[in-house]
Order: C-alpha cells, then structure tokens, then sequence
C-alpha cells in the first residue's frame, strides 16, 4: 500500500488546491448568509465537563475534560442566557471517525433560533446549501451514482412515510435494526435529484429533541440529505430538565453496555434548560458541504491540514 504525500507536498497541495481555495470562499459565504439573517456568532470553549448525549460516538479525553464533539450544551446555555439567534462555526472532535466522509477532526455549523419552529431552521439549512453551491460555482452536487440540484424545492419526506415507500422491510421497532434498515435502505436514495429533509424520527433516537405536538410517539428531528449524503441534524429543542436528565441517563446507560464507558451529566446544562426559551437549532457539516460543492471525493481534499 502506497503511503501518501504530506499535505505540504506541492504537489499533492496543487491538487487540492481549487478545493481549498473554494472552501474559502464558502465560508464566507456562509458567515456572510448568518450575517445578513442578523445571526450572532458565538465562541463557545471547546473543553467541556461532558461532550454530548450520544451513545455511539466517542470524544477525546483532554485533563479530566473532553474536546466537545457538539457544541450543543454550551449553545443553549447561551440561549437560556438570553441570546437569541446565533451560530457557531468551527472544529469539533469525534474520536475514530475515519473515512472518505469522516474525520476526527472536522468543521462544523451549529444555529439555533429562539422562539421558532424546527421548520424555520429546515429553511436554513436549504438556503446554506445553496449559498454554498453559488460560492463555489456549482448547480448540481454529485456522490456516487447519484445527482442533486440544491436549487430545486427541497422534498419533505417523514420517517414513516420513507419506509412505506423507499425499504423493503417494515420500520423496526428495535433502535439497532432501525438504525441498520435506515442506513441501508432508505440513506442512499435520499437527496436524489433535490434535496430531502427527513422529519419525524421515532422518539427514542433523538435524546435532545421535544415530542412532535401531533404525535407523542415522534420527536421533532429531521435530517438533511443530499446525493445520500447526511449533511444536518437538527431538532425543535427539548427544554424539560427533567426529561432531558431521564434521557441522557437512558443513553449513558447504553453506551456503558455497548462500550463499558460513560459521560458525565452536565448538572450546568439541566440547570440551564429550566430557564432556556423554545428554540430550535441543527448542526451541519461544513467539510461535507464543500465537498459537495467542489466535488472532492474525500474529505481529506477539503481539510488544510489533513492527517
């Protein structure tokens, strides 16, 4: 097996070098879109107490603290401190995730809105893509065998309704099989030709997301999806500090089963909640985006500074 060039190699950096320099120009368009949306942009400190409420990921330890892998807890504290609409852009951590999409360390656009609907923020994350397929010249996204055109209206799709149309087998009721049917069935044909906004998850897979008011048996969650690609995940927040402790408990305990490992709760952030205003918020990955944009084909012609 070859081992490759370091980045600094010129000529390997001459290759990736369109990539990068449109990278550019993309975040600043981005900034410039949040800008313009009177978006503030928060700084938030990248070691936290406890780094997120998800079974499967895992983070890196740093002196007794961890390098967030969200930057979610430390955002809504903002809001429970009176901020309004603002939005984070920059590196987040994820430990062991590697691949042709994935990076353990990577860029990410965080946003929340105070006092709207989790429909506000699915806008959001529409016309970003779109200022991101301008900035980079581009009017079709391509992954694989399949094509998108950001610019076309956006299809709207809920859980429910992808697995009575799109997979062969019904909805499971288990969160593995259903996470393993989704992945397989129903991922790779999403955001074929427009993008799809997958809405309405089953609430026992969104730990930080309120009951749909129309359903209590599905959370506000939608993912964005483009060419197959998963791009966002965003909710209508869950702002129950009672709640939201059963629920991190209930994921903490799975992830000590799955992987003899637990994160701590973070008692600033349940105590935060009870004083937070409805809101809603997402995050989006912005290597994936450019690479979308540029028609990279890793995630390490996007990165400055890759491994």
């Amino acid at each position: 097996m070859t081992t490759p060039s370091p980045f600094w190699d010129r000529a390997r950096h001459q290759d990736r070098q369109g990539f990068l320099h449109k990278r550019a120009a993309i975040l600043r368009a981005v900034r410039e879109w949040f800008w313009a949306q009177g978006f503030v942009e928060a700084e938030p400190a990248m070691l936290t107490v406890s780094p997120g409420a998800e079974t499967h990921i895992d983070a890196f330890e740093a002196d007794g603290r961890y390098l967030h892998t969200s930057p979610e807890f430390a955002m809504k504290k903002l809001l429970a401190a009176g901020e309004k609409n603002i939005f984070f852009l920059g590196k987040t951590w994820r430990r062991g995730e590697t691949g042709p999409l994935h990076a353990p360390e990577f860029t990410m656009i965080e946003w929340y809105r105070a006092s709207a609907p989790y429909e506000a923020i699915m806008d959001d994350c529409v016309e970003i893509v779109r200022a991101a397929a301008k900035a980079a010249g581009a009017s079709t996204f391509e992954w694989g065998k399949r094509s998108c055109d950001p610019f076309t209206a956006a299809e709207r799709l809920t859980v429910h309704e992808a697995f009575d149309q799109l997979s062969p087998v019904p909805m499971p009721d288990n969160g593995d099989a259903f996470s393993a049917a989704l992945v397989q069935h129903i991922e790779p044909q999403l955001g074929d030709g427009a993008l799809t906004l997958l809405t309405e998850y089953p609430i026992r897979e969104a730990a930080l997301a309120r009951r749909s008011p129309r359903d209590a048996s599905v959370a506000e969650r939608f993912e964005l999806y483009a060419c197959g690609v998963e791009l966002a995940n965003g909710f209508g927040e869950l702002t129950d500090p009672v709640e939201q402790r059963r629920r991190l408990i209930e994921a903490m305990d799975e992830k000590q089963k799955r992987y003899g490992a637990r994160w701590p709760i973070d008692e600033d952030f349940l105590a935060a909640l009870a004083h937070m205003p409805p809101a809603s918020g997402v995050a989006l990955g912005f290597d994936r985006l450019v690479m979308l944009a540029t028609g990279a084909r890793h995630i390490n012609d996007v990165l400055w500074t890759p491994e």
